[in-house]
């Protein structure tokens, strides 16, 4: 099976921490060249200082925010001038709890730019670079929300869904050109946005974070939460050479929790 990435770069968003930063430690370890993006510069050298890899000058940090789609442009296209990127992992941190009936429109416009408009502002400074190659993967870190709907995360079920169908349309317009489109779908997976929900759901429902804890964990027939690698394992086979005729998926890394095919 080939799972060479010599001679490719990525683009990898929210590389500073979680699934983002242990998909990027991922890719190095298949020989790609690595972009790390995210909004946190600090975070993003020591992220880049833990990749893989003997020469760190292969990769290279950006310190951006994909809520704002022109200063994301200016920045990328700065940087895809000088090497264009062959691989791009749509990365970014989930938008606030809470029901979608109480979502201010605010809350979903944020959420649209910062997902949705920056993927495709993404998209199409990478698109002349995958061309030029013969090769080009796009990958979506979302949620299996969009299997099932995950109560209390009205705006992120709305965004997320968006999405998965934005990539569904682009696999069937790029795939003829071998540029594939495929999104990942972790389930409970041990990182601070994980934390972040629990502590939330304790502190609305007067639990204790324990027990919100226990009663996911009871959601998952793997009878344990994901580490950030085993989902990142999943995102680097989908961009390597190995997965070139699988296009336009929903792959959920889930343990078994998600009650639907």
């Amino acid at each position: 099976m080939n799972l060479d990435l010599h001679g490719k770069y990525a683009l990898v968003c929210g590389a500073s921490k979680g699934i983002g930063l242990a998909t990027a430690q991922e890719l190095a370890r298949l020989g790609c060249n690595v972009l790390l993006l995210a909004r946190d510069a600090k975070a993003l050298e020591a992220a880049r200082d833990s990749l893989p890899s003997g020469d760190q000058q292969s990769h290279r940090c950006l310190a951006a925010y994909m809520g704002d789609a022109d200063i994301l442009a200016k920045t990328l296209q700065a940087e895809m001038q000088k090497q264009p990127v062959q691989i791009v992992i749509n990365n970014s941190g989930g938008p606030p709890a809470g029901p979608a009936h109480l979502a201010d429109n605010e809350a979903f416009e944020q959420a649209f730019r910062q997902h949705l408009v920056a993927a495709q502002t993404i998209l199409r400074l990478a698109l002349p670079g995958m061309r030029a190659a013969g090769y080009g993967r796009i990958v979506n870190i979302i949620s299996t929300s969009v299997k099932q709907p995950i109560k209390g995360l009205g705006v992120s079920n709305t965004i997320r869904g968006a999405v998965a169908n934005w990539a569904k349309t682009l696999a069937a317009e790029l795939g003829p050109e071998g540029i594939t489109v495929n999104n990942v779908l972790p389930g409970f997976t041990a990182t601070d946005r994980l934390d972040e929900l629990f502590q939330g759901r304790a502190e609305k429902s007067g639990a204790s974070f324990e027990q919100v804890r226990d009663a996911a964990l009871a959601q998952v027939p793997m009878a344990r939460f994901a580490e950030p690698g085993e989902t990142a394992n999943a995102i680097a086979f989908l961009a390597s050479p190995a997965a070139a005729y699988i296009n336009g998926i929903n792959l959920p890394v889930d343990g078994g929790r998600t009650d639907c095919l």
